[in-house]
């Protein structure tokens, strides 16, 4: 093998060469797509990657069928300058899953970082393994979790969309339960640029608190939560089914230039909440 696997903790695997001039683009994509099966985040590190513009899209269509947006196949993340949204911001970004705006929800998320802050400016990719959060949370937060639904509208420049869904639901494919849920914005966590209109239902007030609370402390668990601090050519997949992903906050104008595509799973997975989608 022209690589060596090692686990990150608590879930993942890194994928190194073994050798010089290896580029990620002679990796097999089967033999990855088991380590995906398995350990749900595949983070490549140290390999030749991308020339162009359209070389990292179209190593993304050997995955599956891209998911195609607006802008096109490929979602460039960078700050910009007079951002509308706060993943264009340099602010930190809620937890929540992908595609749930979007008529279909991809499987992988692939994730190519061609600039990476510098060391102290943050902007780690958080991820939580809800599998894993499940696994470790309470019988009662489990049956408390268990009671609510999540309803979340957002409007931005590529949708206007509405969706609902459970907060533990099964997996599309899978014989286990994952959990879906979009972390709410708080005043006092600073100004976010166009946060998401959220309401939750199957509980009471006086359970909302200890509802957002506990959920918040399970999925940032150490036991369950990965922070990745990136590395210029980095190449990271994950498990958009079964994870959950934010972002930290990043010192403004620092060189953080991450590209994302979404690719669909097989068959596509229609999005079982979107209510309305414009």
């Amino acid at each position: 093998m022209n690589y060596k696997v090692t686990s990150l903790k608590p879930f993942g695997v890194i994928v190194e060469p073994n050798g010089k001039n290896i580029n990620v683009k002679d990796l097999g994509i089967e033999s990855l797509r088991k380590l995906f099966r398995q350990e749900h985040l595949v983070l490549l590190r140290g390999f030749d990657t991308f020339e162009g513009s359209e070389e990292f899209p179209d190593y993304c269509e050997r995955w599956g069928e891209v998911s195609i947006w607006p802008f096109g196949r490929v979602l460039e993340l960078i700050q910009q300058d007079d951002p509308k949204d706060h993943i264009f911001d340099h602010s930190y970004v809620p937890m929540h899953w992908d595609g749930m705006y979007r008529p279909q929800v991809p499987e992988y998320q692939i994730f190519h970082c061609v600039k990476a802050p510098l060391s102290g400016q943050g902007g780690r990719t958080t991820f939580s393994n809800t599998v894993l959060a499940l696994e470790h949370a309470s019988p009662e937060l489990k049956d408390l979790w268990g009671k609510v639904t999540g309803v979340y509208q957002r409007k931005m420049e590529f949708y206007n969309s509405k969706t609902v869904s459970p907060i533990i639901t099964k997996h599309p494919q899978r014989d286990f339960s994952v959990i879906r849920y979009n972390e709410p914005h708080f005043e006092e966590q600073g100004h976010l640029v166009n946060p998401v209109d959220l309401e939750f239902t199957g509980i009471n007030s006086e359970e909302v608190g200890d509802f957002h609370r506990g959920l918040k402390q399970a999925l940032c668990d150490s036991r369950n939560f990965y922070a990745h601090e990136w590395q210029e050519g980095d190449v990271v997949v994950t498990d958009n089914f079964t994870l959950l992903h934010g972002r930290e906050e990043f010192t403004s104008k620092s060189p953080r230039h991450i590209r994302r595509v979404q690719v669909l799973s097989s068959p596509p997975f229609d999005n079982p909440g979107l209510e309305s989608y414009q």
